[in-house]
């Protein structure tokens, strides 16, 4: 079950269906029909259960605890897997239990609130951990803020991976031939000619959560100091018109482009010279793995799961703060060298740590653990050693 249907979240949700029906697996997803997240479920082999439920908690909760309980009634799933907060309150209101239940937060919902509604939110997450046989997470760090927030569950972890055959450098275009690919007519002047300076992108839902409103806060300054220096906001949200407004606040707008969602954004990764990400809070943000895996550079602010990501010492960036944000965005602009070499770094770390194929094996270990603790018998899941040694043999 899934609530958001896009961004990072839909991302890690299909590399699971993925990997589950390669498998063998009868895999059901529920989510809202008619976004990108139903369409990939179904392109990997997926059935998807339609589920009318909105993002954020409201009035219609108890309808959408309903649905997903005739849902679960009529397909008798072995073990449920409940994706963001607003799947995993419906989810485990719905089912309280009596089936095999996975909580994957991707961010706990009280970091996202601050006074009574994050009050309210730890409140909740205390009490519904008795509703789910694993709480697991994508990073430490969000484990930890899960725990100091009083949460005493069983815990598990598998940090976001990517694809790193999909997001291979190889595979890309050349950094050139990536903006020529995305028709980006801002990366060249008004006299036609192409501009040098370094193009920082930032993709992401255009919200509160991911800070683009401290990015163009930060940007204000950015392009005298740094001749000719681009952003880029990828992606599409409640917030762009505001952001868009922002922007034309700056003293070089035509500094900013709003490119709108991509469906794919490695062309982006490519043709960046900088990947930036403000985010105010996460889980591990999908979006900078892909990039690193692309060899393209990351910015990222200190929240959970980055400084895991990254390599040791590494310079993070304080949650809210433009003017620190705008100093480290004009040390790597102004060294297209260092970025390259950043670039090449991060690379080779994707490659050793975050494949997710090792974040299939680990959720198929989690699975498999908790459907033998409720004495059900487990299947094999894609990456488990039975498995692994099955296709040796093979």
């Amino acid at each position: 079950m899934s609530q958001p249907v896009d961004g990072g979240v839909a991302r890690v949700v299909v590399d699971l269906l993925r990997g589950q029906v390669a498998d063998g697996h009868r895999v059901l997803l529920a989510c809202p029909d008619g976004g990108p997240l139903a369409a990939a479920a179904e392109a990997v082999g997926a059935s998807v259960l339609p589920w009318a439920a909105v993002r954020a908690p409201g009035f219609g909760l108890p309808g959408e605890v309903s649905a997903l309980r005739r849902l679960v009634a009529e397909c008798r799933p072995q073990l449920l897997h409940l994706h963001s907060a607003k799947a995993g309150l419906a989810g485990r209101l719905a089912v309280r239990a009596v089936l095999p239940t996975v909580f994957q937060p991707h961010a706990w919902s009280f970091a996202a609130v601050n006074g009574v509604p994050a009050m309210a939110a730890r409140g909740w997450e205390r009490w519904a951990t008795r509703w789910a046989d694993r709480l697991l997470c994508v990073s430490e760090e969000e484990r930890a803020e899960g725990k100091s927030a009083g949460l005493r569950g069983s815990w598990a972890l598998a940090r976001n991976g990517v694809d790193l055959d999909r997001f291979d450098p190889v595979r890309l275009p050349l950094q050139e031939q990536a903006r020529d690919i995305l028709g980006w007519e801002a990366d060249k002047g008004s006299d036609g000619a192409r501009g040098e300076g370094p193009l920082a992108v930032c993709v992401g839902r255009l919200c509160r959560q991911k800070g683009q409103d401290v990015l163009l806060r930060a940007w204000s300054g950015i392009p005298p100091r740094v001749p000719g220096a681009r952003l880029v906001l990828v992606g599409d949200g409640p917030d762009r018109a505001g952001l868009e407004a922002l922007a034309a606040t700056l003293p070089e707008p035509g500094s900013v482009h709003f490119a709108g969602p991509a469906e794919d954004p490695r062309d982006w990764y490519a043709a960046a010279d900088l990947l930036v990400l403000p985010s105010r809070w996460e889980g591990m943000a999908l979006v900078p793995l892909e990039a690193m895996a692309c060899g393209c550079p990351v910015l990222l602010t200190e929240v959970a799961g980055a400084r895991e990501c990254l390599e040791p010492g590494e310079e993070l960036v304080p949650v809210d703060d433009p003017g620190a944000l705008r100093e480290a965005l004009v040390a790597r602009l102004a060294d297209p060298v260092a970025c390259l070499a950043a670039g090449a770094r991060a690379r080779a770390r994707m490659a050793e740590h975050y494949d997710v194929q090792d974040t299939l094996a680990k959720v198929a270990a989690v699975y498999q653990d908790v459907l033998r603790e409720r004495h059900i018998p487990a299947p094999v899941f894609s990456g488990s050693p039975e498995r692994m040694t099955s296709r040796k043999s093979d």
